[in-house]
C-alpha cells in the first residue's frame, strides 16, 4: 500500500530502527516483535537477564530485521549515556524510543514504604524515561519524523492504594511525556503515552498473585473485559498504530489498552 505520507516508506515503519528500553522480555518483547514486524530494525536495552534479550533478538533476526542489545540500568544516566552512544554508532541514527523499561513497588502503604524503594522505582519509570529521550531525541530532529512512546500504566490514574512508588513513578513519567510532547512538535517529533491494566507478563503475574490472590493468572481470564487478561500483543498494537503513518497526526495523547477498566 502507497504511503499517504510524500517520501515515508509504506507503513511508516519499514527501515526505521527503534530502540526499546526493557525489550528482552513481557511487553518490551512483544513491542520488539511487533515493530520488526512492521519492518523497524530494534536496539534491545535489558537489564538483567541477557539471554532473554538474546532469544528476542534472534526471533528479530528471523523475521529478517536486524537487532542489537544492550545491557543498562535506566535509572543510571551513565549507563544510559553509554548505551545510547554504542546503539547510534550501531544503527546510525534511532528513530523511535520505546521507554518501556520498569520494576514494580512492593505493595506498601505510605507510611510503610521504606524511601529507598521510592527513589529506586521512581528513577527507573521517570528518570530512565528523561535519561533516554535526553540523549535520542536531539538525533531524532534531524530525521524525517520522530517518535518516541511512553509506557505508563493504569496505575497513573487510578492511583490505587498501596502502590505510592509505583503511582509516582508512572505519573512522573507521563509529565515528562506530555512536556516533551510540546516541545518536539515543532521539530516533526510525536511523543505520546501508552497505558496497559493488567497485562499477561512476568510482572503482571507477580502483581496478579500479590493483590488478586491467585496463583495462575488465567484464573482471571472470566473476570477480564473480553473474556482473557491483557496480553503484550495489545500493548505493541497500540504503539504500531502510533509510530506508523496510522499515527502521523497524533502527539501528546495518552492510550488506555485496558478493556475499558481497571
Amino acid at each position: 500500500m502507497a504511503s499517504p505520507v510524500p517520501g515515508y516508506p509504506a507503513g511508516g515503519i519499514e527501515d526505521r530502527v527503534a530502540l526499546v528500553t526493557g525489550g528482552g522480555r513481557g511487553i518490551g518483547r512483544g513491542i520488539v516483535l511487533a515493530l520488526a514486524r512492521a519492518g523497524a530494525d530494534v536496539a534491545i536495552n535489558y537489564g538483567r537477564n541477557a539471554d532473554a534479550a538474546n532469544e528476542t533478538a534472534e526471533e528479530v533476526r528471523a523475521l529478517g530485521r536486524r537487532a542489537e542489545t544492550y545491557h543498562a540500568d535506566v535509572a543510571d544516566f551513565a549507563q544510559c549515556q553509554a548505551m545510547a552512544e554504542r546503539a547510534l554508532a550501531d544503527f546510525g541514527s534511532i528513530g523511535i524510543l520505546v521507554n518501556n523499561a520498569g520494576i514494580a513497588s512492593r505493595g506498601n502503604t505510605v507510611v510503610e514504604t521504606d524511601p529507598e524503594e521510592m527513589r529506586r522505582v521512581v528513577r527507573t519509570h521517570a528518570f530512565g524515561s528523561l535519561h533516554m529521550s535526553k540523549l535520542l531525541v536531539p538525533q531524532m530532529r534531524g530525521l524525517e519524523r520522530g517518535d518516541v512512546v511512553m509506557i505508563s500504566s493504569g496505575a497513573a490514574q487510578s492511583l490505587g492504594a498501596r502502590g505510592a512508588p509505583y503511582n509516582m513513578g508512572k505519573a512522573a513519567q507521563e509529565a515528562v511525556a506530555y512536556t516533551l510532547a510540546k516541545e518536539e512538535r515543532q521539530h516533526g517529533i510525536r511523543v505520546n503515552v501508552v497505558a496497559p491494566g493488567l497485562v499477561e507478563s512476568e510482572m503482571g503475574r507477580r502483581l496478579a498473585r500479590a493483590t488478586r490472590g491467585v496463583e495462575d493468572i488465567r484464573e482471571l481470564d472470566a473476570r477480564s473485559p473480553f473474556g482473557f487478561v491483557c496480553q503484550p500483543e495489545d500493548i505493541a498494537n497500540a504503539v504500531v498504530y502510533l509510530v506508523g503513518d496510522t499515527g502521523r497526526y497524533v502527539t501528546n495523547q495518552r492510550i488506555s489498552v485496558n478493556g475499558g477498566g481497571f
